[in-house]
């Protein structure tokens, strides 16, 4: 066998390295194993989308309308020249390499390049050079359950845990007690004997939709539950936002009353300093009337008494003024607390409002959060039933595979009688045949033929045509 130096080149040569080995596989598996080489930075989606396109625009691979795909190894009449050199050699070549040593035959035997890649029989490298498919198989990189697989492909009669084991460590190293939990996992393993394991592909494609199902269902769960999380997160922060707004308002009313008690502590002042006022104009009128008594005693004060009065005079009518000042100021401050007071109460009933929104949502939260837990709980009820469902499926499938072999034996014995009996049955003709030429030949003789037509004649029958 041939050795393969060196990266295939192209997403079509991995395909068929591996159909070559696994003879039959479906494309999802097909998508793990290029996954590993190649393609790491795609998304299995889309890995998975380009294996399905590399199979259906090359005539290598062919599905039969099924799920699995194989590698036709038949290939190109033109290309069976480049085959043999490649079987004589045991080494990658190149077309330089095949020009150079067949001067003569190049145009006729050497195949265009796009041939090679539609051929199955053979794959490129990532230097440009050819080999051939069926060269050094890397087994190390499969997985221990296509393995398995291929194993109880090559034996469709089944094999025993020993001899599974045997046969798959050719391939890698393993373990009986791993291969033992890959049969007993899969459902299409089935012991048809004392320890004689065989490979069911009708349950495995049966499996692989109830499975795919399965995954799709749970991706519209996650895609549900996801877009649920999204829309709760969001009304979460509207009213994280509402919230702050009712706090900023609680704020701008804190401070409002915080002006207005020093408006309040204002007015205050100003009330002690017009009482410490009207003590001392008090205390000068009653100065004003002790002068008035003795005005006539001191004339020569009166004067500056008189100067004295109109200057308080003057000064009451001053503070008279600032009083009705003071008075408008009040006034306007008061109006001002009144409009606050306003403010301040349809600041508290906006908070009622908000609180009652608040706890509304609080309880449809809680409503849903409870529906979707009943949903959960549906759904794992469903899928048990399902599960149930499908054993006993599998149940009454192996009790009609054990009627339709018990049938077979039957019908097999029945065969058999049925040909013994034919046999004697054309035993039984050829001996009637050689009587019946035996018996021609003696009605044959004349003397014979004079004897019967006389006989007929005696009886008064018609005549028989022998």
């Amino acid at each position: 066998m041939g050795i393969l130096s060196g990266q295939l080149n192209s997403l079509t040569d991995v395909l068929k390295k591996t159909l070559f080995f696994f003879e039959s596989l479906s494309v999802a598996e097909l998508t793990n194993y290029v996954h590993k080489q190649m393609l790491k930075d795609y998304a299995p989606v889309q890995v998975e989308e380009k294996v399905r396109l590399c199979l259906e625009q090359h005539d290598c691979f062919t599905n039969d309308h099924g799920p699995s795909w194989t590698l036709n190894l038949e290939g190109y009449k033109d290309n069976d020249q480049f085959y043999t050199i490649l079987l004589k050699k045991q080494k990658p070549l190149s077309f330089a390499d095949m020009a150079n040593g067949n001067k003569k035959k190049k145009g006729k035997f050497v195949s265009e390049q796009v041939k090679l890649i539609n051929d199955g029989r053979f794959i490129q490298l990532s230097n440009g050079y050819w080999g051939l498919t069926e060269w050094e198989v890397e087994t190390s990189q499969y997985s221990l359950k296509h393995l398995v697989i291929k194993a109880l492909i090559m034996n469709p009669t089944g094999l025993s845990l020993a001899q599974l084991s045997e046969v798959v460590g050719k391939w890698r190293a393993n373990d009986k007690k791993e291969i033992e939990g890959v049969l007993k996992k899969f459902p299409y393993f089935e012991e048809i004997g004392k320890g004689v394991w065989c490979y069911n592909q009708e349950a495995r494609v049966i499996y692989d939709k109830i499975l795919k199902r399965y995954l799709m269902a749970l991706k519209r769960q996650r895609d549900r539950w996801i877009r649920d999380r999204e829309r709760w997160t969001e009304r979460l922060t509207n009213l994280q936002n509402q919230l702050s707004e009712v706090e900023s308002a609680h704020k701008e009313a804190a401070a409002a009353l915080a002006l207005r008690q020093n408006d309040i502590n204002r007015f205050e002042q100003l009330n002690t300093q017009m009482a410490e006022k009207d003590l001392l104009l008090a205390l000068r009128k009653k100065e004003i009337y002790r002068y008035k008594e003795h005005l006539q005693k001191l004339e020569s004060k009166a004067n500056s008494i008189l100067y004295q009065c109109r200057l308080w005079v003057k000064r009451a009518r001053d503070h008279e003024l600032e009083n009705q000042q003071l008075r408008e100021v009040l006034n306007k401050n008061q109006s001002g607390l009144e409009t606050m007071f306003t403010k301040l109460q349809q600041y508290k009933e906006r908070d009622r409002e908000n609180k009652t929104k608040l706890l509304e949502l609080k309880e449809l939260h809680a409503e849903r959060v409870a529906e979707l837990q009943t949903e959960i709980v549906n759904l794992k009820q469903k899928l048990e039933r399902l599960n149930e469902a499908r054993e006993h499926e599998e149940k009454i499938w192996r009790e009609e595979i054990n009627t339709l072999s018990t049938d077979l034996k039957h019908a097999m014995s029945e065969g058999e009688r049925l040909n013994k009996s034919l046999r004697l049955s054309q035993q039984e003709i050829t001996r009637i045949k050689n009587e019946y030429k035996m018996l021609e030949q003696t009605m044959a003789h004349p003397l014979v033929r004079v004897v019967a037509k006389l006989f007929c004649k005696f009886k008064k029958t018609p005549q028989q045509v022998i």
